[in-house]
C-alpha cells in the first residue's frame, strides 16, 4: 500500500445504489462511476442504517451511533466534544476539507432556503478548509461559506462548483497528505423549476420505466420525478469524471484514496411510498453505492460484500491510511474485509433505525428498528407492523414473510439479533417525542443521549481519546 495515501471522499445526497447502472439500473450511462468501479473495488452491501441526512453524516464524521451522538433528527447542533474524523486525520499530520452540504448544524434553520452558515470552531468539527454549508438547495448560482461570516457565490450548477474547490483545496495543501470530502446535495429535492443542467436532461431516454414494486397508481408522478433525479445523477457523474481528471493531471491518483458513496438512498415510489421520502426499511432507503480504488490496495474491479455501515467508514480508512483510531469510535474496522484478506474479521448483522416520522421535527408515527445481514431485511415498527424479506429471492421486497410459519425460525433469530443489538446502544422502540424531546435543549443543542443526561455541549473534547 502507497505510504499515507490521501483520501477524496464523494458523498452524494439521497443517491440509492439501484439509481447506477453499477448496481442495476440500464436507462442512463454513468461512465465516469464505471470507470472509476473497474479501476478500483465495488462494495455490495453497503447500508445506511439511519436513512435520513443528520443521523447518516454523524455517524460518518464521528463513528458511532446516533444513540450516542443524539442525531435522531435534521438540524440538531453537533456537541463541540465530538472527536471527527477531520481531528483524527489532522492530529496524524493530514490537511483536512469539507467542501459542499454539511447539516449537522441548525444553520439558518427554519429557514433553509438561501444562504447560511456553519460558525468557525468546534461547529465544522476540525475540518481547515471550508467551503461548506449546512443545508439549502440552491443549485444553481448557490452559496458557500468562507472564511468568518462570509458567503461565496458560486456560478453555474452547484456540483462543477464544488468540483471546482476541491481542486482549490487540493492545489493549495501542497506536500502534505489530505483528507477532503466532497458533499453535493444531487440528487436531492428541489423546489426550483430545473433540476439539473439541461445537457443532463438530454441524455435520458424519452421514457423511463419503474420497478415493479411501483403502484400503477403512482407511475406517471414517479416517472416525472425519476427523470430529474436521473438527471441529477448524470451531473454527479460528470463531477467524478472530473475530480478524476484532476488526480491524473496533478499526479496523484496513484496516491489517492478515492471513494465515492451517499448517505442514504430515496424509495422513489416503491412500496407504494412518496417518490422523495426515505427514512424506511426498505432497500431503495437503505442500500447505498459504495466505490473505492486506490492502487495496490482497491483495483481492477473487484467486488466486496462485507456489510458495512457509516460507523464503520471511520475507523477503517483511518487503518488504512496508519491513524490511530480515536477511542470514542464505535463502528468496526473493516480495512481486513474490504482488502478480501484471508478470515478477516466481519459482521454478520446491522442495527437499522428510524426515529421520527418527519425529517427536521421530532413527531410519532413512523418509530421502526430492524436488522439488516446480507441476505435477510428484517424490521419491526412502534405499531407492531412488522416486515421480513428476502433479498437473494425477493429483491423488489415485494413478498412480506413475517408472520409466516416458514420464515419463523428466520424472523425468531432477527429478532433475538435486533434485541442483542439494540441492548448494545441501550436504545428503546418508544414513541419519539417524549422520548427524544429531553435530548435537546431550545437552540437544539444536543444535551441527552440514550445513555442519559450529558455536560456541556460547547464543551472542548478530550483529547486525549484521540490516542
Amino acid at each position: 500500500m502507497p505510504d499515507r495515501p490521501n483520501i477524496l471522499f464523494v458523498l452524494a445526497d439521497q443517491l440509492r445504489a439501484s439509481a447506477l447502472p453499477l448496481y442495476g439500473e440500464t436507462q442512463i450511462e454513468t461512465p465516469n462511476i464505471d470507470r472509476l468501479a473497474g479501476q478500483g473495488t465495488v462494495f455490495t452491501q453497503a447500508v445506511s442504517t439511519c436513512p435520513v441526512c443528520t443521523p447518516y453524516r454523524a455517524m460518518l464524521l464521528t463513528g458511532r451511533h446516533p444513540q450516542t451522538t443524539g442525531h435522531v433528527i435534521n438540524f440538531v447542533r453537533t456537541r463541540h466534544d465530538e472527536i471527527s474524523i477531520a481531528d483524527a486525520f489532522s492530529r496524524a499530520g493530514y490537511g483536512t476539507g469539507w467542501v459542499g452540504k454539511w447539516h449537522l448544524h441548525t444553520g439558518s434553520f427554519p429557514q433553509i432556503e438561501g444562504p447560511d452558515y456553519v460558525p468557525q470552531g468546534r461547529d465544522r468539527l476540525g475540518f481547515e478548509f471550508w467551503r461548506g454549508y449546512n443545508f439549502h438547495c440552491s443549485y444553481f448560482d448557490g452559496w458557500v461559506n468562507v472564511g468568518d461570516w462570509r458567503n461565496d457565490r458560486w456560478q453555474g450548477y452547484e456540483t462543477s462548483a464544488l468540483g471546482r474547490y476541491a481542486m482549490e483545496f487540493m492545489d493549495a495543501v501542497g506536500g502534505r497528505p489530505f483528507c477532503l470530502f466532497v458533499s453535493p446535495h444531487q440528487p436531492h429535492f428541489t423546489g426550483a423549476s430545473d433540476f439539473a443542467p439541461a445537457a443532463c436532461y438530454e441524455r435520458l431516454p424519452q421514457k423511463l420505466e419503474l420497478p415493479g414494486n411501483v403502484p400503477e397508481s403512482m407511475r406517471d408522478p414517479c416517472r416525472q420525478a425519476y427523470r430529474h433525479y436521473l438527471a441529477m445523477t448524470l451531473a454527479l457523474d460528470d463531477m467524478v469524471g472530473e475530480l478524476m481528471q484532476y488526480l491524473e493531471r496533478a499526479g496523484r491518483a496513484e496516491n489517492t484514496l478515492l471513494v465515492f458513496t451517499s448517505d442514504h438512498g430515496t424509495q422513489g415510489g416503491a412500496q407504494g411510498i412518496p417518490f422523495w421520502r426515505k427514512l424506511s426499511p426498505y432497500e431503495e432507503s437503505l442500500k447505498v453505492p459504495l466505490v473505492m480504488r486506490l492502487p495496490g490496495v482497491f483495483e481492477h474491479g473487484r467486488t466486496c460484500d462485507a456489510l458495512t455501515a457509516a460507523v464503520d467508514l471511520f475507523p477503517s480508512l483511518c487503518r488504512l491510511c496508519d491513524v490511530p483510531v480515536p477511542r470514542t469510535v464505535e463502528g468496526r474496522d473493516l480495512s481486513d474485509a474490504w482488502r478480501g484478506r484471508p478470515a478477516a474479521a466481519e459482521q454478520d448483522a446491522l442495527l437499522t433505525m428510524n426515529f421520527t416520522n418527519t425529517y427536521d421535527y421530532l413527531q410519532d408515527g413512523a418509530e421502526w428498528r430492524g436488522v439488516r445481514t446480507k441476505r435477510y431485511s428484517y424490521a419491526r415498527w412502534l405499531n407492531g407492523k412488522a416486515a421480513l424479506y428476502d433479498l437473494q429471492e425477493d429483491p423488489l421486497q415485494m413478498r412480506n414473510m413475517a408472520g409466516s410459519p416458514q420464515a419463523a425460525c428466520v424472523q425468531a433469530d432477527l429478532e433475538r439479533r435486533l434485541k442483542e443489538l439494540m441492548a448494545q446502544r441501550h436504545d428503546v422502540l418508544a414513541p419519539c417525542a417524549e422520548t427524544y424531546g429531553p435530548w435537546f435543549d431550545s437552540q437544539r443543542r444536543i444535551i441527552r443521549n440514550a445513555a442519559g443526561p450529558l455536560p456541556d455541549p460547547e464543551q472542548a473534547p478530550d483529547w486525549s481519546l484521540l490516542t
